[in-house]
């Protein structure tokens, strides 16, 4: 995870080796917010063509482009691709709400811009939800609850927590958490854990719209009590 600090100083013009001008770069923000997008696209992305598709593999494709987003953008970003991930690191104290509410901006969009593509991929994307309600709805907001804290308290441990600074596993455990879950509660829930997913499914029609924000609720407070659980099982880590 990326801090909210940023740099104020006013940037030097950059020169080659021949002393020539070069672009300067974009500014930190958007290149954090561009990385964002791309991630939440590329998951969303592969969320649906996976599912409309019928693949056996969509819970290892899922977590598989998960995984190697979080290793291509990490560094620039905190490779959230998540709006319940964004909510546990403010929570956390690692964002600053400016940068939040950017990175949410930044990952809805990605998904509803991935749902338009996977519609222009495979022509006849839209399907048809299935209805939930009673017991059923109960039990798909509950296992959606559980693993979108799941997901997130992985994250803040992996990729924030100062016992594990600059590990090379953290995309992997990130990832394989996505897996675990898709496999255990696909069947429930639908497995979105991120309101990026459900937005962009409920485009797809993966989601029913009348779901839609009881999903968006249950996750980001999965999202904020994951926060908050590593604060309390890390006082010293702030």
């Amino acid at each position: 995870m990326t801090s909210s600090l940023e740099r104020t100083d006013t940037p030097r013009t950059r020169t080659d080796h021949r002393g020539r001008p070069q672009p300067a770069a974009p500014p930190q923000a958007a290149r954090k917010y561009a990385v964002e997008l791309i991630g939440a696209f590329f998951l969303v992305f592969t969320v649906g063509i996976s599912v409309i598709s019928g693949s056996a593999f969509a819970p290892l494709a899922i977590g598989g482009v998960l995984m190697v987003m979080i290793y291509a953008g990490g560094h620039v970003s905190g490779g959230h691709y998540n709006p319940a991930v964004t909510v546990a690191a403010l929570v956390r104290g690692r964002i600053g709400w400016g940068d939040a509410v950017g990175y949410w901006i930044a990952q809805l969009v990605g998904g509803l811009i991935a749902a338009a593509a996977v519609g222009g991929v495979l022509h006849r994307a839209q399907t048809t939800p299935a209805t939930l309600s009673g017991h059923t709805l109960v039990a798909a907001l509950v296992v959606e609850l559980l693993f979108t804290f799941a997901l997130c308290y992985v994250v803040l441990n992996v990729a924030t927590s100062r016992s594990n600074p600059d590990n090379s596993f953290y995309g992997l455990a990130i990832g394989f958490t996505v897996v675990a879950g898709a496999f255990a509660v696909g069947g429930i829930s639908g497995a979105a854990f991120n309101p990026a997913i459900t937005l962009g499914g409920a485009a797809l029609g993966l989601f029913a719209w009348s779901t839609l924000w009881m999903y968006v609720v249950v996750q980001v407070i999965g999202g904020a009590a994951a926060g908050l659980a590593f604060l309390a099982l890390n006082p010293d880590d702030r």
